[in-house]
């Protein structure tokens, strides 16, 4: 998921067709003439039979294109695609993890397509999508597809508490219901102290932030009273299940841990789901989602939003038709078939419904209507790298104070930006 450009696009849009612009060194599928465009798509964002049946429309569609599609594997895809951009053979289509494409356009690789935003219906794209997209006010990604954490809660352990999950709409009703659940043996939650994506939603929804801008550059905010705030709440809800201070989600893998069936919930992504079965199957049919509430009933609570934007090289020597290619995979139609065949969520808020008959993914939708996307600077892979966050929350949850840490943890966080950027 995870540079200003050298070139614009400056196609125009007639007769169902597009006419590139020569003096861009772009250009389309000329008359007569195939054009291949060669695309990067990361292992397991799309099935195999997803790819083939959107390959062949797409061919079908535009009998003058050919599409090649190469898979790449995340590990190591940022030095590959910063190479392939500063060379004379990039590919024509990349896609990238949403918060990685700041890093990319930095470095003047990428094309502006702010012109391209109107036509592609950017107004109902996903906020944690097309705002990591942007940089320095020009849109590189176009928001591809997306995924974020919901509530997997066991049914049959609510039913037994007497407790209504459609009837859990804000963070108070929620840790009423956590703390009447967290009784007999069963954990209310299982919430590691240091699942810091978690952290941010809380604090997005008082308001704060991880870091901030002021002109030029970054600084981390976790020291602020919304912050302060978010970490307050992170804290009460951690408290009513038995999870570790010092490590996060993957330590021990907590699908593993609610399979034992003592864990009425976690926060995870829907796929979590079957995790847990796989390592308990007497727990089929008894999982259920919702989104994770919000700090009313107003809204859902804010998530962090994973997934994926796509970008055009200015290297590419074909830029009308990859842009035909990515104006496709992200339209209504395909999106909409793309979220059904992989349970993503689609890139716009208008499409949710396409998702409505499959619950996890409904939930996920939801929030991700109000989702977000971490700090939009190239200097944010460095505090990843180092994650004082993690750090901080872990001295929290075993007594110290709340404000000294957390502004340790902001200058940190304003440090690892600076030497990152």
């Amino acid at each position: 998921m995870k540079l200003r450009t050298l070139a614009s696009v400056c196609a125009l849009v007639i007769a169902g067709g597009l006419t590139a612009c020569s003096s861009s060194g772009s250009s389309g599928a000329s008359a007569g003439r195939r054009t291949t465009v060669d695309v990067w798509l990361m292992r397991d964002s799309i099935s195999g039979k997803f790819q083939k049946e959107f390959v062949a429309g797409f061919e079908s569609a535009h009998p003058d294109i050919d599409v090649k599609v190469q898979i790449q594997e995340w590990d190591g895809i940022g030095e590959k695609v910063t190479a392939a951009l500063a060379s004379n053979d990039a590919p024509d289509v990349i896609e990238t993890g949403n918060t990685q494409v700041a890093r990319f356009a930095q470095s003047g690789g990428l094309l502006d397509l702010s012109d391209r935003v109107g036509e592609l219906g950017g107004r109902d794209w996903l906020r944690g999508l097309a705002e990591p997209g942007a940089y320095d006010g020009k849109q590189y990604g176009i928001p591809y597809y997306a995924a974020n954490r919901v509530v997997i809660y066991r049914t049959d352990l609510f039913r037994k508490a007497g407790i209504d999950p459609a009837a859990i709409k804000t963070r108070d009703q929620w840790i009423a219901a956590t703390k009447k659940l967290n009784s007999a043996g069963t954990q209310g939650i299982y919430l590691p102290g240091q699942m810091w994506y978690a952290l941010a939603g809380f604090i997005w929804d008082e308001g704060g932030d991880l870091a901030s801008r002021s002109e030029d550059s970054w600084r981390g905010t976790l020291d602020t009273p919304e912050a302060l705030a978010g970490m307050d709440f992170y804290q009460r809800l951690q408290a009513l299940g038995r999870g570790p201070r010092d490590s996060d989600e993957a330590e021990p893998p907590q699908a593993e841990v609610m399979a034992k069936g003592q864990v009425a919930q976690i926060i995870s992504t829907p796929g979590g789901a079957g995790a847990v079965i796989e390592n308990n199957p007497e727990l089929e049919g008894r999982l259920g989602f919702f989104p994770i509430p919000g700090k009313t009933a107003a809204k859902p609570g804010s998530v962090f939003i994973g997934g994926s934007d796509l970008v055009i090289p200015v290297a590419s020597g074909k830029h009308e038709a990859a842009y035909t290619f990515i104006r496709e995979l992200t339209g209504e139609v395909w999106q909409r078939k793309l979220a059904v065949a992989m349970s993503y969520v689609p890139n716009k808020t208008t499409l949710a419904d396409a998702v409505a008959s499959d619950p996890g993914t409904s939930a996920m939708a939801a929030g991700a209507a109000v989702g977000r996307a971490t700090p939009n600077t190239p200097g944010w892979a460095a505090v990843e790298a180092k994650n004082p966050i993690k750090d901080y929350m872990t001295a929290v949850l075993t007594g110290a104070d709340t404000r000294t840490e957390a502004v340790k943890a902001s200058e940190a966080i304003t440090t690892a930006m600076k030497s990152g950027s």
